[in-house]
């Protein structure tokens, strides 16, 4: 080695990594479950493991412990075993449909493993097992699929991780047997079928919407208070959306203990007359604050020149007296109150929508819907029936305000059926609110990643109504160079037919530059990464990458705030899979076996990768995209294409074969 020159080295050093990386990405099942394998200990159970036979056979299981379907590795069930050393997760992410992960009655011990990684599982069980130590707050963000949780019997310490109280669909919640201390998170509904913390260090009141769980599921917390259990001595009971200070109310009991343990004597009638006075005297200093603050509320509210109260027509319709020139509402006018009253104003860019203020949407029934890469979103149901998501922005505070209003009433005017309508926003110089509609039926990548799977034929309209809301907001948005800028899987959302509905668009022009580059989609486009710069089909590559996840099933983990993962890039790892195995390798299996649909799945494929092209010159422009999307068809019309296709044994370009398709 000695007479090879330095960069001759680098050079074959660079070549051989290059390789490696290539044949890892094509590794199969049975490869990562075996080299998961050599991470465990004691694993004379897995002894069925080898590389002389597959791991699943259609739904039939052939290594013990593994759970199939559909010849793909979907749990595993690697119970009583006694195993013990590492869950190696790392390599468990090239389990693209693993689903079910059960390590219980094992011997695995220290932290508990970095679960959050396999963001598609939607069962954890680690119960009785010697895990210890705290779980961070953030352990299960953005598991949104996850339905089950059990953790019990170990010796976890700290808060139970608050982000347990952010996944949408968890039923089963049991934590029972271990060290956990602090209060119960404020888990915003109850839908749990199971759910026990009983025998930790829990303290403080039982929330709310888990008190009609039985008594028994936090049996053994001595600190613990509130129904199913005794009383509390003091249960705060507010819970509240706040843009400026913190607020909090107590509630005084003085009952004591029922069961009278802690006095073995009645108390003297002087304690009792004592106690008596002390209460009447509180009390009626209780009342006396209240009318207090009642009476300066009244002169505040009145200080305001506020609008009169809507009819009932109008509060269907919404306010007929607008500025229809800006598309504001009556209360961006100057108020008299000054800055206290201007808290309180919402701007309506809508007529369509009943009007309330910042108030109602304080004082309605909150909850955290999960924290995105700007910030919280709040779904607030309004006591007078709509339902509203309120999301908080600190990455606004270097736009002015008349440029933020004029900007927020520009979105306001858009109308498509494949846009989320912004309703209304409010200014502060430090946040800002965008209030839109609650869309119950959820994201896009909750649908595409979670269950139940969603069929070719909605993949493909999908693709085709985000190919016009995208075409939509260039035509009306010509001056932003990326009208959209963060289009991804969880910024659009599904209505109730399916029809795709684009979120958190048009942004560029208002969010910090700084926090645009660490965040936005736009920012991780390849022209960024080697020019510095985003251009007019920085969006096109985002509506590729969308096809590829659409179509393969896969998620960009690229999209990541953190920046690119390379091994997971789905152009790199699509890229490198031989063209004549895509129809077996990449096609997501919940969708590849779709009657007389390969050729046309195919085609909105290669459109796809020629959209998300790393050379711009290569890269389709939107028009010529959104064009070939709407070509597509849900049924083939030419069966037998893609097989005599496949026959000729021709390796083309991404670009060729893009073309082939189009022209059946």
């Amino acid at each position: 080695m000695a007479f090879i020159d330095k960069p001759l080295f680098l050079l074959l050093f660079l070549i051989l990594s290059s390789m490696h990386f290539v044949v890892s990405l094509g590794l199969t099942d049975a490869e990562i479950l075996l080299k998961f394998k050599g991470s465990l200990s004691n694993a004379s159970a897995l002894v069925s493991w080898s590389d002389n036979t597959n791991p699943c056979t259609g739904d039939v299981s052939n290594w013990n412990g593994v759970i199939c379907l559909k010849s793909s590795v979907r749990g595993l069930q690697l119970e009583k075993m006694g195993l013990t050393g590492k869950i190696d997760v790392e390599t468990l992410k090239g389990l693209s449909d693993l689903r079910t992960l059960s390590f219980m009655n094992n011997g695995f011990d220290g932290p508990m493993p970095e679960l959050k990684k396999l963001r598609s599982l939607r069962a954890i069980f680690l119960s009785n097992n010697h895990f210890s130590g705290e779980i961070p707050s953030d352990a299960f963000e953005g598991m949104c699929f996850l339905k089950k949780v059990h953790l019990a019997e170990n010796e976890f310490t700290g808060a139970i991780p608050s982000s347990l109280a952010t996944l949408p669909k968890l039923l089963e919640l049991r934590l029972e047997g271990n060290k956990f201390t602090g209060k119960l998170p404020n888990f915003s509904e109850s839908n749990f079928e199971s759910f026990d913390v009983s025998n930790n260090e829990l303290e403080g009141p039982i929330p709310t919407t888990l008190r009609k769980m039985d008594s028994k599921s936090f049996s053994g917390n001595k600190d613990l208070c509130g129904q199913p259990l005794s009383h509390c001595s003091a249960i705060n009971t507010t819970t509240t959306i706040s843009t400026s200070s913190d607020t909090s109310t107590s509630n005084f009991n003085t009952n004591s203990d029922s069961n009278g343990e802690s006095n073995s004597k009645k108390p003297p009638l002087a304690s009792i007359v004592g106690v008596g006075i002390v209460l009447a005297v509180a009390l009626a200093a209780i009342v006396a604050a209240a009318f207090i603050l009642l009476q300066r509320r009244k002169r505040t509210s009145e200080s305001i020149e506020a609008p009169p109260p809507p009819s009932n027509h109008q509060k269907k319709t919404g306010s007929k007296e607008l500025d229809q020139s800006q598309g504001g509402s009556s209360s961006e006018q100057p108020l008299t109150g000054g800055k206290k009253a201007e808290i309180t104003k919402l701007s309506f860019v809508r007529n369509d929508r009943e009007r309330f203020d910042l108030p109602d949407l304080l004082k309605a029934s909150a909850e955290i819907l999960g924290g995105g890469c700007f910030g919280s979103s709040y779904k607030a149901a309004l006591s007078t029936g709509p339902v509203m998501v309120v999301k908080r922005f600190k990455q606004m505070n270097n736009v002015g305000k008349e440029e933020f209003h004029e900007h927020m009433r520009r979105l306001g005017r858009l109308r498509h059926p494949n846009l989320l309508p912004l309703v209304a926003y409010y200014y502060r110089k430090e946040e800002k609110l965008l209030v839109t509609d609650y869309i119950e039926n959820g994201s896009l990548a909750c649908h595409l990643h979670g269950q139940p799977s969603m069929d070719w034929a909605t993949r493909l309209k999908v693709a085709k109504g985000v190919a016009k809301g995208l075409s939509y907001l260039y035509r009306e948005l010509p001056s932003i160079i990326a009208a959209h800028g963060h289009l991804k899987s969880s910024n659009i959302l599904l209505n109730q037919s399916y029809e795709p509905l684009l979120a958190d668009y048009g942004l560029v022009p208002v969010i910090n530059q700084e926090d645009a580059q660490e965040l936005m989609v736009a920012y991780k486009s390849p022209e960024y990464l080697q020019l510095g710069r985003i251009t007019k089909k920085t969006d096109v590559w985002s509506l590729g990458i969308l096809i590829v996840e659409l179509l393969t099933g896969k998620f960009p983990a690229n999209f990541r705030p953190q920046g690119i993962t390379t091994e997971e890039h789905l152009a790199s790892w699509l890229n490198a899979v031989p063209q004549e195995q895509w129809k077996n390798q990449v096609i997501d299996k919940e969708i590849s076996g779709t009657k007389n649909s390969e050729c046309e799945m195919l085609k909105l494929l290669k459109i796809g990768m020629t959209c998300c092209e790393g050379d711009m010159e290569k890269r389709l422009d939107l028009k010529e995209a959104v064009k070939r999307i709407n070509e597509v068809k849900e049924k083939d019309s030419d069966e037998d294409f893609y097989s005599s296709y496949a026959s000729k044994g021709d390796v083309k370009s991404t670009t060729e074969m893009s073309d082939d398709f189009t022209l059946s």
